[in-house]
């Protein structure tokens, strides 16, 4: 055989064994291919063991003498979570800490032989189970989707409910429940309680831990203290009570607590430091008091099942987890910023949106509207003008501020170190359970309620404000003010999803209803030259779109002055900065992200009026794909080329590259493109700017090699079928 055939016999099994390896990884990758097993829980013949499964993540439970999670498994790579039982939860109840569920017995931690839970045996003092329920799970928000979004799709599965009551004490007549919910499609399982008093009088619900799991360590390390130590990374955890203004979750998580396990003797740390027992719980909420007959629900903790340290993967298993369990969280609209002094140019600007294919118009702040202006003056005033808007086909909505500002002595925060307003985490804020806080909740539904508002800007409230005041009608003391004020926020944005109202809000909210939080960002840089605006920016989509979608993050472009700055820095007037408008608009919508326009509008000449049309007209045009999920190549830091790749297996166009220079000088690249969440597994068709065709054969990782040129301080993109 001559080289010339041995060369194209190498292609051809090659090509083969990519697509081969691509068939076989697409089957069992949930991130690249729909998995089609379903949810079930399943009670073994003898009654002993109930499991949960859904072909990707499995966890089995003994339910005899009491219930214990004994077996935690991810299905795609085998890898056993668990090295022991613990209890089922921990709840404070009356001052007294009490087990639910959980067996004794277990002497070696370090591993978990099935065959040991035979002569394991229940406490007398814990809450002991006696029945289960299986039902399909019911969707966390009604919400009520009445603008784009990349999936409308509840998501589907199965909810178990452990039921257990008092063993013993002074609880008699408490139940408590201990929900799962496993997912179809995810190695995804959420779990909560709730706490049911029907005991005919008061009690104190004290700190409640919905979860602890006593997890394979990560590292065996002879010395080191928990902080030292690296934490198990084969399983995620997220909860609905996160707030820190960081505009990530792992800095906003207020409830995951890693600790070390004292009846662990055999681990190979010398001071039994590892830290390999996780605690979920509010640290901040230790006494909420439920009258007879009120119930109780505890943070819910998400549990994502991860197979891999690789940084982008487990940031895509993230973003599908949310996509599917907070579908709202994909609405996208198109807005602008307004600011605005009058109902003209409200409606002038409404009438630029509807000219250039915008969706949505947000009075931004230091516009004249007032959401908490409930005179039938200012009713009247907003319902015509949201009337005009929906008559063009365009949303409207408004800026709130709530915390950062000072309302009153009675109605603030009062900080528990000095007993006076104050302390809170931006100075001053109103505690949301005082009077005023109560009533600006009611405010804001009646102005919704009364205009038609659609949209819901809500600056505040900020990370979870604790307020030790005792004459507050929302909350008792110190002890439940985090807790009260946080479930005062959450049934409002439950509140305006079911309305169809779309919500911005500046912190972790997202599992409770919110849709958008800032990418992350310095506000000062916004007073920057456009052109450190314009690395800066896309520096932020690059950082800001490893956990979160692109429609979970919102940028900002200041049309006008903004906290200081010079014309450098503006984009006023709008025809003088053509391309520099259009660039800014192309790095957005170019990552599926909408940015804050923010100024008196959107066009001041037919040439400027042309150009966002046109760009409106082209991201419409691949909205689908430039909404997918980010696959980061190369960061921005002004020496090279930087870029990103979208990527969704299930659509007609599977990945998008977008790619920019910011040299003054021609460059020409040859750059990997990792294809393996396109779905694609033998060749690639590119398509540069839509129109020219190339096709390029996969190698074995899923990845095509392309050789660019780009001209100075020039961005091109290319569709990949």
């Amino acid at each position: 055989m001559n080289k010339r055939w041995q060369l194209l016999l190498g292609i051809i099994l090659s090509t083969q064994l990519a697509f081969a390896q691509g068939e076989q990884q697409g089957k069992k990758d949930w991130l690249v291919t729909p998995v089609k097993d379903k949810a079930t829980v399943l009670v073994t013949a003898n009654g002993k063991d109930i499991t949960l499964s859904n072909g990707l993540v499995k966890r089995s439970f003994r339910i005899s003498p009491n219930v214990a999670c004994f077996d935690y498994q991810n299905l795609s790579n085998g890898q056993q979570l668990l090295r022991a039982v613990k209890p089922e939860a921990i709840v404070g109840l009356n001052g007294k800490e009490y087990n639910v569920g959980g067996l004794y017995g277990q002497k070696e931690n370090a591993y978990l032989l099935p065959a040991w839970l035979e002569n394991f045996t229940a406490g007398s003092n814990d809450f002991q189970y006696y029945k289960h329920e299986i039902t399909d799970i019911t969707p966390r928000i009604k919400w009520k989707a009445t603008y784009w979004a990349a999936n409308k799709k509840q998501a589907t599965g199965k909810h178990l409910t452990f039921f257990y009551k008092a063993g013993a004490g002074d609880v008699q007549g408490v139940t408590v429940k201990v929900h799962y919910a496993i997912y179809d499609g995810m190695p995804l399982i959420t779990k909560w309680l709730t706490i049911e008093n029907n005991t005919g009088k008061a009690i104190a619900v004290n700190r409640v831990v919905n979860e602890t799991l006593a997890l394979v360590e990560e590292e065996s390390a002879v010395i080191g203290t928990p902080e030292q130590l690296k934490k198990p990374q084969g399983i995620y955890f997220e909860t609905n009570f996160a707030f820190n203004n960081a505009m990530q979750y792992n800095v906003s998580d207020q409830t995951t607590h890693w600790k070390m396990d004292s009846a662990y003797t055999s681990q190979v740390n010398f001071n039994n430091t590892t830290p390999c027992l996780l605690e979920v719980y509010p640290a901040k909420v230790t006494d909420v008091i439920l009258k007879a007959g009120e119930g109780f629900t505890s943070v819910g903790t998400n549990e994502l099942l991860m197979d891999s340290y690789d940084r982008e993967r487990r940031g895509l298993a993230v973003r599908k987890m949310y996509r599917m369990i907070a579908p709202w969280t994909t609405g996208n609209p198109i807005f602008m910023h307004l600011v605005s002094k009058n109902d003209e140019q409200v409606k002038e600007a409404i009438d630029q949106c509807a000219a250039t294919g915008y969706e949505a118009l947000i009075l931004s702040f230091g516009s004249h509207v007032d959401m908490e202006d409930t005179s039938a003056a200012n009713i009247a005033r907003w319902k015509k003008n949201a009337a005009y808007a929906h008559s063009k086909g365009i949303m409207i909505g408004g800026y709130s501020l709530f915390s950062s500002r000072r309302i009153s002595d009675k109605d603030d925060v009062i900080s528990p170190e000095t007993g006076k307003p104050g302390g809170a985490f931006f100075g001053n804020a109103p505690c949301f359970g005082s009077e005023w806080g109560l009533a600006y909740r009611d405010k804001i539904k009646y102005f919704i309620k009364s205009t038609g508002f659609d949209i819901w800007e809500n600056d505040g409230p900020y990370p979870g404000d604790v307020c030790a005041s005792t004459t507050h009608p929302g909350h008792k003391g110190l002890e439940d003010s985090q807790w009260r004020q946080m479930e005062i926020q959450k049934e409002l944005y439950r509140w305006l999803n079911e309305q169809g109202v779309y919500i911005n809000a500046p912190d972790w909210y997202f599992l409770d209803g919110t849709h958008k939080i800032g990418l992350g960002y310095k506000e000062v840089n916004f007073s920057l030259s456009r052109d450190q605006q314009k690395i800066l920016n896309r520096q932020n989509i690059f950082d800001g779109t490893w956990e979160k979608t692109p429609s979970m993050g919102w940028g900002f472009v200041p049309l006008t002055r903004y906290q200081g700055g010079g014309p450098e820095a503006i984009l006023e007037p709008l025809k003088d900065h053509l391309d520099d408008y259009k660039q800014l608009m192309f790095q957005y919508y170019g990552a599926g992200i909408q940015a804050c326009y923010r100024g008196p509008r959107l066009y001041d000449s037919e040439a400027t009026k042309k150009v966002v049309a046109d760009m409106i007209s082209w991201y419409k045009q691949y909205r689908d794909i430039l909404n997918a999920d980010v696959i980061h190549l190369r960061r921005a830091d002004g020496r090279d080329w930087d870029g990103i790749l979208h990527a969704n297996s299930q659509l007609k166009e599977k990945g998008f590259l977008i790619l920019y220079n910011p040299l003054k000088t021609s460059i020409t690249r040859t750059i990997t493109v990792p294809l393996y969440y396109t779905g694609l597994t033998a060749t690639a068709k590119v398509k540069e700017q839509g129109k020219t065709i190339k096709t390029y054969p996969l190698n074995r990782g899923f990845e095509i090699t392309m050789t660019v040129t780009l001209a100075p301080e020039s961005y091109n993109w290319w569709v990949i079928e």
